[in-house]
């Protein structure tokens, strides 16, 4: 099996496992699901989703976070780890999206990228998600199943996971390749607790083989073949 024939097969594992794989962040335009994605970062998408189910009525358009003092954003989003910092960045990002794009956020990655609290996951998901342009966002979810399973090495970067997986991946799966890859890991194959002893991708992963092993402490004990909890 060459790796183009080993990664369809995993999409194809996966994508029987997580049919329905989507974005989870809660937004109704470009705009909401740029600001949702900077504050998920070190944050998991459930806290988000409830914050932003107020923030996103208080606040309907950039202007709008320029109306209130910094302060006030920051008590705003105060559950939100690092909230200070992000609440900084929303508000720099809101004054450049008025003063260089009319109010609108850009329809690019280079414009994305340029945003403060923007970096490359953010736009590419916001590029997939909000413009339909294909892309594969890397988060910790995506990194860590891409090199468990061997498709990029232990050692590769966020970038270089991200361009194996272009490599190997249709272009036009790439963002459902993105949002199943994330299903996979936060509900299957998490940081901590991996479902190896049920896991239909077991062969492909030398840690799921080792954590198996006969005697080996780290070895999943007592849970049920549940594949997804949406909680």
């Amino acid at each position: 099996m060459n790796a183009k024939q080993k990664m369809r097969h995993i999409l194809d594992v996966i994508a029987d496992m997580f049919p329905d794989a989507h974005c989870e962040l809660n937004h109704s335009n470009p705009f909401e699901l740029t600001i949702a994605v900077l504050l998920s970062a070190q944050c998991t998408d459930e806290t988000v989703n409830k914050v932003t189910a107020s923030l996103f009525q208080k606040y309907k358009r950039p202007e709008h976070y320029l109306d209130v003092p910094l302060e006030e954003l920051e008590q705003d989003i105060r559950r939100i780890g690092l909230f200070r910092s992000k609440a900084s960045n929303i508000q720099k990002l809101c004054r450049i999206v008025i003063d260089k794009y009319d109010g609108e956020v850009p329809a690019s990655h280079e414009g994305l990228t340029e945003l403060p609290g923007v970096g490359r996951k953010t736009a590419n998901v916001v590029m997939s998600n909000a413009f339909g342009v294909p892309a594969i966002a890397v988060d910790t979810h995506v990194d860590r199943v891409s090199k468990r399973l061997g498709v990029a090495k232990p050692d590769d970067t966020v970038l270089e996971v991200e361009k194996k997986l272009m490599k190997l991946v249709p272009r036009e799966e790439w963002t459902l390749t993105h949002h199943r890859l994330i299903f996979f890991g936060r509900y299957h194959c998490k940081a901590q607790s991996p479902q190896c002893q049920i896991c239909p991708l077991l062969e492909l992963c030398k840690e799921g083989k080792q954590r198996m092993k006969p005697g080996n402490k780290t070895k999943n004990k007592g849970i049920k073949p549940k594949i997804a909890s949406r909680g």
